[in-house]
Order: structure tokens, then C-alpha cells, then sequence
């Protein structure tokens, strides 16, 4: 990794768009911090396309994508994508009804078997806004031994599930996506990007081990500077890092980007 001075000017204005993490990236402990929110709208007010890439649920997408000054989000770790249409928002799930209907069902059984075999583990809060996956809280209210996670993914597998874990949330999902296919999925289908272009145009922001996708992903990717605690997780690691940590890290991020902008 580079500290963000190894940004060049060339490389800053040939981004066109940002994505980024919420929890410990632009939230800081769960909140949006002012310096955090006002780097949003700097780069929106900058042209920049501003993109939520996620593992929170996509109820949570609706309402950033009605509220914030961003374009689209991903959600779900890519299952899920939400976007805005003039002033309506819509959700988009490419799974058919009736599939979806038995995933769920699926996951319901995954819950129960969880709750039964390690009963400490407790369901996140925002759980009953989620479409595609299950959630369980490790280190946002609640402190879970590595162990006990280790535990609940064994679980996750045996029922044919697949398991990902980011700073706070344990997540299960039948769902093939991950960021970064969701996240593609919806710069082409959505912004007109080719694939190549949105590699190259479009930067990622994260902090985690669920965000080693997209790092993998894309050309220009920055970490804030606790991704340090996430490195032996990641194949590939950010290009760059901030000095700050979370929100102030992506204000950071993003003042380094729109200098490159206005030189």
C-alpha cells in the first residue's frame, strides 16, 4: 500500500466515479460524521457518481439512495442493487420470485440449526430488512470469540450456504454475488460502463475483508487507514491508504481525489 501523497494527478482525474464501504469507511462506529457526510457532497457538487457498496440490507439502500447525494446502491454484498429513477427509487433482485421465496425458506432452516447448535449468537438489528442473505451480529453491539464465528460458518457450509464476514456482521446467503460482481453488474447495466472502463474509472473505498472483491476488482482502490487490521485477510490490498481512520479517512480519500480534479 501507498500513502494517498502516491495518488498522481493523471490517475486522480481519471476517475469518474467512487464506491464505497459504509460501516468503518464512511461511517465511523455507525455514524455519519459531518467531515464525512460534507466529502459526499463535495464530490457530488464535483460531478463525481457516487456509489454505496454494502453488506447492509437493501432497505437500508432505499432510503441512502433517497436521501444521500449518491447515484446507486449495492447492497446485500452485492445481491442487491438499488437505484434511482427520476425521483422514484427501485430495487432490483435478478433471483425469480418463486427462487427467492425457497432461498428464504433455506435460510429460515439455517437460522434455526444456528440458534440451536450456538444459541449466544444474535441476530443484527437491521435483519428484518434483508432480501437475500441472514445476518448476525459479531462485533457491532455484540463481542464474538473467533471460534464461535468459526463455528457458525462450519454451520453456514453444511447447509450449501456461503458465509463472508466484515467488521460487524457474520453473513449467510445462497446468493452467488459478491461486491464486486453486484457492483460491475450494475456500472454496466446501469452507467453504460464497459467492463474495462469501470475498472479503470471508477474507484473503490473500503476498510474490510468482505470488501476483498472489490480491491481485487478495480484499478484505483483505497483503504482507510484501519484496513491495517483486515491485510492478512486480503490477497490484494488497497493502492492506496489514508492516515485517518473511517469517516475521516474517506474525507481524506476524497479531498485527495477532487485536487486532482482542480489541478
Amino acid at each position: 500500500m501507498q500513502p494517498l501523497t502516491a495518488l498522481s494527478r493523471d490517475e486522480g482525474k481519471g476517475i469518474d466515479g467512487v464506491l464505497f464501504d459504509l460501516d468503518d469507511t464512511i461511517l465511523t462506529h455507525g455514524v455519519l460524521t459531518r467531515a464525512a457526510y460534507d466529502a459526499l457532497w463535495e464530490l457530488h457538487e464535483a460531478r463525481v457518481r457516487l456509489v454505496a457498496v454494502t453488506g447492509r440490507p437493501s432497505a437500508w439502500g432505499k432510503v441512502l439512495v433517497t436521501q444521500w447525494p449518491i447515484d446507486a446502491a449495492t447492497t446485500e454484498n452485492g445481491a442487491m442493487i438499488i437505484v434511482r429513477d427520476g425521483r422514484r427509487v427501485s430495487q432490483i433482485d435478478r433471483c425469480g420470485f418463486e427462487e427467492r421465496q425457497a432461498r428464504r425458506a433455506k435460510l429460515g432452516a439455517l437460522v434455526a440449526d444456528v440458534k440451536e447448535r450456538a444459541e449466544e449468537l444474535k441476530l443484527t438489528d437491521d435483519a428484518q430488512g434483508r432480501v437475500t442473505d441472514v445476518t448476525w451480529d459479531v462485533g457491532e453491539n455484540e463481542h464474538v470469540a473467533n471460534e464461535r464465528v468459526a463455528l457458525v460458518r462450519s454451520i453456514i457450509a453444511e447447509h450449501g450456504a456461503r458465509s463472508s464476514c466484515s467488521s460487524v456482521h457474520l453473513h449467510a446467503t445462497f446468493d452467488t454475488d459478491d461486491k464486486a460482481t453486484g457492483t460491475m453488474r450494475l456500472l454496466t447495466t446501469r452507467f453504460g460502463a464497459d467492463a474495462t472502463g469501470a475498472r479503470t474509472r471508477w474507484a473503490f473505498v473500503g476498510d474490510s475483508a468482505n470488501d476483498r472483491a472489490c480491491f481485487a476488482a478495480f484499478s484505483t482502490t483505497f483503504g482507510v487507514a484501519n484496513v491495517q487490521a483486515s491485510l492478512s485477510a486480503l490477497s490484494v490490498p488497497p493502492r492506496y491508504v489514508s492516515q485517518a481512520s473511517m469517516g475521516s479517512g474517506f474525507a481524506e480519500i476524497a479531498h485527495a481525489l477532487l485536487r486532482c480534479r482542480m489541478a
